[in-house]
């Protein structure tokens, strides 16, 4: 009897045991549910401290839960803690290695971050479990584009738009890397499908603007410029409409464009500037006295603007000087080389201006700026011409030494006459050097073997 009531009490814990540990149970999946449901509601009220209190709470109840740490590192993202978003993010990752939604969001903080090649290998992890969605393909693309990869960006393109057609941003990156890999004729297809898609989309009308432009096909360059300033009014668009308008022959037009830009916004130099150089440029190319009069009331308006870059004041020095205000041009355009950032025509400009004032040390002085700022011209010619410019500078200084020097690199840029061998030769021997002087005349007599000065500079070095 004492066996059997034993057994029954045993029986009896057990199944009171068991009930026990189903209610806490149950009860502990409740909380756990609460918890979650309580930081999701935070969330939509953007309250992210009481979302990670809650999601918090629901780790400690649920320890391997998934869901509770992809939330809780979704929330750290959110309020741009990501190192505490990246170590949640992981943890989600290992307990559901099949789970794709923590491997976009650890993309997410390394894109973030910008280190876009670890953002592309979790969005290209994502992918190797679903690769049906187009949002992550194109997330994918953008971290390898800006990673420096626009090809490896061309392909998760392609997948993103063939899932979904009317994806305007990726007809749009599909576009830049297209052109960015020199496919420009398929760029310009993708780029048009993005702006029919999504007309208000301004950075895919810049960039097919910019295609137009350079495939010479003007018209249609300024149809998209004139599309932009309906679509955002700003200033620059104003400015990039009457340049293209210019560079099409549209000088009316373009005047016409950058005059009512001005006066909708007097305050802004950069339309003053622009509007002077399209006058400027039309004065230097047909020596239109009226032309060079308007561009210097245009820069006239931007002259005393303490904002005002280097190019207002290099573009107002030039119109001066051209006008014959070689005084007035040559105190602004020393004005112009001490703004930043640089503009290395303000030194050529300031050594006209000095050169015809008979400042000559200035003059040697600005060319030799250009010179350092320029680097080296690929017109052969150009660079030759500076270098003799130079060099005569250099000899009214009574520096034959100097003189040599740049006369030799104008020599060498193959601008190499016997004339120009003369010069170099009559600076050598001035400045003690027969030895080469000897070597340039045996140059020069090899082109010109009969010539007078080069037989008597010859002479003289013997």
């Amino acid at each position: 009897m004492d066996v059997k009531r034993s057994l029954l009490f045993l029986a009896l814990a057990i199944v009171v045991g068991g009930g026990v540990f189903a209610y806490l149970s149950i009860s502990r999946e409740q909380a756990f549910s609460r918890l979650i449901a309580a930081g999701n509601a935070a969330l939509e009220a953007d309250q992210t401290f009481e979302a990670i209190e809650a999601f918090s709470g629901a780790i400690a109840i649920k320890g391997d839960s998934m869901l509770a740490y992809l939330r809780r590192g979704e929330t750290y993202q959110r309020q741009g803690q990501l190192a505490a978003a990246e170590r949640d993010l992981r943890r989600a990752s290992r307990l559901d290695p099949t789970a794709p939604r923590p491997l976009e969001a650890l993309g997410d903080v390394q894109f973030q971050v910008k280190n876009y090649a670890r953002a592309a290998e979790r969005y290209a992890d994502y992918i190797r479990l679903d690769d049906r969605s187009a949002r992550v393909l194109y997330k994918l693309a953008l971290a390898r584009y800006r990673g420096g990869d626009p090809a490896g960006a061309v392909p998760p393109l392609r997948q993103a738009v063939a899932l979904d057609e009317r994806l305007p941003e990726a007809r749009y990156l599909l576009g830049l890397c297209l052109r960015g890999t020199g496919h420009s004729q398929e760029a310009l297809v993708e780029l048009e499908r993005a702006v029919r898609i999504a007309p208000t989309l301004l950075v895919a009308r810049e960039e097919l603007a910019d295609v137009y432009g350079e495939m010479g096909r003007t018209r249609d360059e300024i149809v998209q410029l004139e599309n932009l300033t309906g679509l955002d009014a700003r200033p620059a668009r104003f400015m990039a409409l009457g340049v293209a308008y210019a560079h099409a022959g549209q000088h009316a037009q373009a005047v016409g464009v950058l005059g009512g830009a001005a006066e909708r916004f007097p305050d802004n130099p950069g339309i003053y500037v622009t509007l002077g150089r399209l006058w400027l440029e039309n004065a230097q190319n047909g020596r239109d006295r009226i032309s060079l009069s308007k561009a210097l009331e245009a820069l006239q308006a931007v002259r005393d603007d303490s904002e005002a870059g280097a190019e207002a004041k290099t573009l107002f020095g030039r119109a001066l000087l051209l006008s014959g205000d070689a005084t007035l041009a040559e105190r602004v355009l020393q004005e112009a080389v001490t703004k930043y950032p640089l503009d290395p025509r303000a030194f050529l400009y300031l050594a006209d201006a000095a050169e015809g004032l008979g400042h000559v040390p200035d003059a040697r002085q600005a060319l030799l700026r250009y010179q350092a700022l320029a680097g080296d011209d690929p017109d052969a010619s150009a660079q030759a011409q500076r270098a003799t410019r130079i060099a005569d500078l250099s000899w009214r200084m009574s520096d034959p030494a100097t003189a040599a020097v740049w006369l030799k690199q104008a020599a060498d840029a193959g601008q190499s006459s016997a004339r120009l061998l003369g010069r170099l030769a009559e600076a050598q021997i001035a400045c003690g050097d027969k030895d080469g002087a000897r070597e340039t005349i045996r140059r020069a007599l090899a082109i010109e073997p009969r010539n007078r000065t080069l037989l008597a500079l010859d002479r003289k070095v013997r």
